[in-house]
């Protein structure tokens, strides 16, 4: 069994996550096909992926200082019934054929803020259900969840939508992310998660600004969090250019762009389960850069032998890896941000953490950009070589990124004779 999975609560919390993100997904399938069928057009797709990204990422800290300030557990149950209630919302104007793109717009975008708020209390709490030694599990088996979900529900919304209709996929998905805040509505959270610190004499921008002197004054978190922000920002653009690689490039179509996807999730699920039974966090250090290092090698490698060579079975080759490499180094970055982070700061730490995966689109619209100048292979293998000098600058710089592993064997030894 997974070490994080020996504790009742995290279980119970897990099984709920797992519901809240396959309907995220569904909903966000529908959402894109959707505006797909209204519009007909590419730009409102990119639309809909600014209209959810913009008030996460100029929300997230704000929602840090929320999940710091007060209960944890109550925050997730409220945004979370929000959340089912935007997207049943947007089942009801679908099934009755009123809907038009600018519902689609304004529902992301409420649904943008509401997960700013939503995310940094659900990575601020599932520490609190586990002990220390199973952080590195309970990371990995929560991004299991989202690499299981993105494989599969797709094809869930995609069955729904070709047998009844879009409004359907709208349904199921708010049912299933309502089920999520009921399951933390009953956990047994401890009090340390619960109490927040709204008696706190400090603004709310002065816990802004403190939380950001905090990572400032730490070079390991800002490494990590710097790390992550380059992997969204450049590493992840072949994501947003995908089509262009199916249609233009390989000549596989929408059905072989979905293969590529799905095998590199399936990647990143093998690697994500066999971190799920790890405990130890020996040689975090070395595996993080050596993971970040590979991905981009991989990117660009997949990127230019796609132009070059355009072989098909080669880029599922390597999208696998891309997939498997990716999740090493990033598991390695949550296990370690979970596990040095105070709890006093853990609200904030994770709010500016989870802001950096909200500027995938911004990336995907600079990489759109270069792309135009240079060529969608060229801007793709760009950002990877990015993501992996990066990743070598701090390695040659700084000894304590280098033996991250003895740092965090050191704290647990610390913590458990304290």
């Amino acid at each position: 069994m997974p070490p994080a999975f020996r504790y009742r609560e995290y279980r119970n919390y897990w099984f709920g996550m797992l519901s809240a993100v396959g309907g995220f997904q569904i909903a966000m399938f529908g959402q894109f096909w959707l505006i797909h069928e209204l519009t007909d057009s590419t730009v409102y797709l990119g639309y809909v992926g600014l209209a959810n990204a913009l008030p996460a990422i100029a929300l997230n800290l704000v929602g840090g200082v929320v999940a710091d300030r007060f209960d944890k557990q109550r925050l997730i149950v409220v945004t979370q019934v929000v959340a089912s209630l935007l997207v049943a919302l947007l089942a009801i104007i679908t099934l009755t054929d009123v809907v038009e793109p600018w519902h689609v717009l304004t529902i992301a975008v409420f649904a943008g803020a509401i997960n700013a708020f939503n995310q940094p209390a659900r990575q601020s709490i599932y520490p609190h259900l586990i002990e220390r030694k199973a952080m590195m599990s309970a990371v990995a088996l929560n991004s299991s969840i989202w690499q299981g979900t993105r494989i599969i529900a797709p094809a869930i919304g995609g069955v729904l939508i070709a047998i009844i209709d879009t409004g359907a996929a709208f349904v199921l998905a708010s049912a299933t992310m309502f089920v999520f805040a009921v399951v933390v509505a009953f956990l047994k959270v401890p009090d340390a998660a619960r109490a927040g610190a709204s008696s706190r004499k400090t603004s709310a921008f002065g816990d802004i600004v403190e939380g950001l002197k905090f990572i400032k004054a730490n070079s390991i978190f800002a490494f990590l969090i710097g790390m992550t922000f380059f992997n969204s920002f450049f590493g992840l653009s072949y994501i947003i250019l995908m089509p262009v690689f199916a249609d233009d490039i390989l000549k596989v179509g929408a059905d072989g762009q979905g293969v590529l996807m799905s095998v590199s999730g399936v990647g990143a699920l093998i690697v994500t389960l066999w971190l799920g039974t790890r405990a130890s966090s020996a040689n975090t250090g070395m595996i993080l850069i050596g993971g970040a290092v590979l991905t981009g090698i991989t990117v660009a490698a997949w990127a230019l032998t796609a132009e070059y060579i355009g072989s098909y079975p080669l880029a599922l080759t390597l999208i696998f890896f891309l997939g498997l490499f990716s999740s090493v180094y990033m598991i390695s970055i949550m296990s370690t941000l979970q596990m040095l982070v105070p709890n006093e700061m853990r609200g904030r730490v994770m709010g500016f953490y989870g802001m950096t995966w909200n500027i995938m689109p911004l990336g995907g619209m600079f990489a759109g950009v270069l792309a135009a100048s240079i060529g969608a292979s060229w801007a793709v293998a760009i950002g990877g070589l990015a993501v992996s000098a990066f990743a070598i600058g701090p390695a040659l710089l700084n000894g304590r990124v280098r033996n991250l592993g003895a740092l965090l064997t050191s704290r647990e030894s610390a913590i458990a004779t304290s």
